[in-house]
């Protein structure tokens, strides 16, 4: 095995990637935990390197991997790669959605029905030697209309499963109209969302059309009250605005599984401040991003890596 053929691994991954790519002719470096420091020192002689949200792959770190031939991406978010520069380069950028859709989705529903049925603020009363059942009766999903903004793979997913509440289902999509499953109402605008969901949910890259995504024109523009869920990106949602859509009642509720500063130790006062006063509030559910934590993801993100891979060095 030669040792010019190096990889990075800066992500957590499952041994299916681990051992496919050894078995590829490759020497892999394993750093979870890697720094900035480290990863200019190490990536000086990598064809590959491995990544999630943990190291931010810019224009400077690509230039300190002058053999580099191919990224891959744990997840769904290349906004941490600088994808045009490396493919003016010549560097293969590959990401694994289809690995971890089904987790995501799974994690949205059940956001959804810890705000709508109550369960997690009821809990936590019982925890503390409260037994309320007036105060905490919920509503149903069946019936319901919800707005999916983003169609891709997780939007799908999410869509799939919400059929079998019996929801009303809206979609839009900026860029993919393709195979639209009868179940869903597939519109090439906002406004069916704006005027008719009770419930909107993002599954959305961050690019610069989708950052601030939620902001007080989309306030303006949703005709009714109505909960937020957003598992994509944090910075999809102006928390400031999110803030003030639920103090006014305008933000019936809010599933949340991201923030715009991760994790609470790189959180500025302002972001900090304003985590801390919604998510004493009942009709609010944060998760710390693990949607797609799932043992099950991990494999599948690891294995659609693998064949991607695999398949661009034949």
């Amino acid at each position: 095995m030669s040792l010019k053929r190096k990889v990075l691994i800066a992500a957590p991954v499952h041994d299916v990637l681990i051992q496919g790519l050894q078995q590829a002719g490759y020497d892999l470096v394993i750093r979870e935990q890697i720094n900035r420091a480290e990863a200019v020192q190490l990536l000086a002689d990598c064809e590959g390197v491995v990544t999630s949200t943990r190291l931010l792959l810019d224009k400077e770190l690509l230039d300190a991997a002058p053999v580099l031939k191919w990224i891959g991406r744990m997840g769904s978010g290349m906004e941490v790669i600088d994808v045009e520069y490396a493919q003016a380069r010549g560097i293969l950028c590959v990401s694994s959605p289809e690995g971890n859709c089904n987790a995501v989705a799974e994690h949205a529903v059940g956001l959804l029905l810890g705000v709508t049925r109550k369960i997690g603020t009821s809990a936590n009363e019982v925890v503390n030697g409260l037994w309320k059942r007036e105060e905490n009766r919920g509503i149903e999903l069946e019936g319901r209309t919800i707005g999916i903004i983003g169609f891709g793979n997780t939007g799908r997913a999410l869509a799939k499963k919400l059929q079998g509440f019996d929801m009303r289902i809206i979609v839009y999509d900026k860029y993919d109209n393709s195979n639209i499953p009868d179940y869903v109402e597939f519109y090439d605008n906002l406004q069916p969302i704006y005027d008719q969901a009770e419930i909107v949910s993002f599954h959305v890259p961050l690019r610069p059309d989708t950052r601030n995504y939620v902001n007080a024109n989309f306030l303006l523009k949703m005709t009714q009250a109505f909960i937020l869920i957003n598992t994509s990106r944090g910075e999809v949602v102006d928390t400031e605005v999110l803030q003030k859509g639920l103090d006014s009642k305008k933000i019936l509720g809010a599933c949340l599984d991201v923030w715009p500063e991760e994790p609470l130790e790189k959180m500025g006062k302002l972001q900090k401040d304003i985590l801390e006063n919604i998510v004493k509030m009942p009709q609010v559910i944060l998760t710390p991003h693990i949607a797609g934590y799932t043992f099950e993801a991990l494999f599948k993100m690891s294995n659609v890596l693998l064949n991607k891979i695999i398949k661009s060095i034949r």
